[in-house]
């Protein structure tokens, strides 16, 4: 497969994978978006146990009742849980970010495997140019010489 029909049928292709690319790119994007968004949460949740321990160990140091104690368990375990499910997710969204990294990297090779390969036709395609030029320029000057021989009489014809 070569000619212009070969760099017409890479061109739709390189067309076709590189909207893939940016549509790669900006998923990429979003990805790290969200994951970013999710350690910010995750960030936020620690800060606030700790900014509610705090407050509450200050209390605890002027006595307390059980059932203020056992409030503040119940709640220091939900907080808890919802860090580490947060972390879970901050986890996975980093997860999905180097999936769409790699996806990414993969279809960056391709276009840039399709464009070399559009560059060799396109070379190949000039240099059988240039060679179909230089027989002509060939053949031209072959015939040029062959007529000024016959004019001068020292090419006598079979």
């Amino acid at each position: 497969m070569s000619g212009p029909q070969s760099l017409q049928t890479l061109g739709i292709l390189l067309d076709k994978v590189g909207t893939e690319r940016d549509e790669a790119k900006a998923h990429l994007g979003e990805c790290m978006a969200r994951a970013q968004a999710a350690r910010a949460q995750a960030g936020e949740l620690k800060n606030y146990r700790m900014d509610y321990e705090q407050r509450w160990g200050a209390r605890f140091t002027q006595g307390s009742t059980m059932d203020l104690l056992s409030c503040y368990q119940n709640f220091s375990g939900k907080l808890e849980e919802a860090i580490v499910s947060q972390g879970n997710l901050a986890s996975h969204a980093d997860a999905r970010v180097e999936a769409a990294r790699t996806q990414l990297l993969a279809l960056e090779m391709r276009v840039a495997a399709i464009q070399k390969l559009i560059d060799r036709r396109q070379a190949e395609i000039q240099h059988q140019q240039q060679r179909q030029e230089q027989k002509a320029t060939d053949e031209f000057a072959a015939r040029i010489a062959r007529t000024q021989a016959q004019q001068d009489g020292s090419l006598k014809p079979l």
